[in-house]
């Protein structure tokens, strides 16, 4: 009886030692203002003249990550309104927006495939965005660090039409 019972505790332990692994592709992630933030839906477009823009949204936020070609490359914001960040969230029925434009916030978004077999994108960001219109409900800044993109898929914003 003593036997069995050793067996039971051991196949036991066997058993409760199982991993549920849990893919997250395509992904949108980062830390916004040092709290992991994650997109529920990721979707990135190309635009007629080659722009890029990655969106990603919760049930109250919406990032919209732009660049203005698919090279994997670095493009870095706050040099120009084709590559820039766009953050919104509701808040009361209220939208608070943060972006990246020309001499506004900084940071960059760093293209490292952009995979035109499976029509998908991958890279990293970070950045610094500027409260759009100055609202008292939020921060002056919102900052975004450890971003990434993975597997998003592209489609053209013509199709989407």
């Amino acid at each position: 009886m003593k036997k069995i019972f050793q067996y039971l505790v051991v196949a036991s332990l066997f058993i409760s030692c199982q991993e549920d692994v849990k893919f997250n592709t395509p992904a949108l992630q980062g830390m916004k203002d040092d709290v992991i933030w994650r997109a529920i839906n990721a979707k990135a477009t190309l635009d007629a003249n080659g722009g890029l823009a990655i969106i990603g949204n919760t049930s109250n936020e919406k990032l919209t990550l732009k660049t203005n070609a698919t090279i994997p490359q670095t493009y870095f914001l706050g040099t120009s309104d084709s590559k820039k960040v766009i953050f919104e969230k509701v808040d009361n029925g209220e939208t608070i927006t943060f972006s990246t434009g020309f001499g506004i916030g900084d940071g960059q978004i760093i293209i490292t495939e952009y995979d035109m077999i499976n029509n998908t994108v991958s890279g990293t960001f970070k950045f610094n965005a500027e409260n759009s219109y100055n609202n008292p409900m939020a921060g002056p800044v919102l900052r975004f660090q450890q971003g990434v993109f993975y597997k998003v898929p592209v489609t053209s914003s013509a199709l989407i039409n």
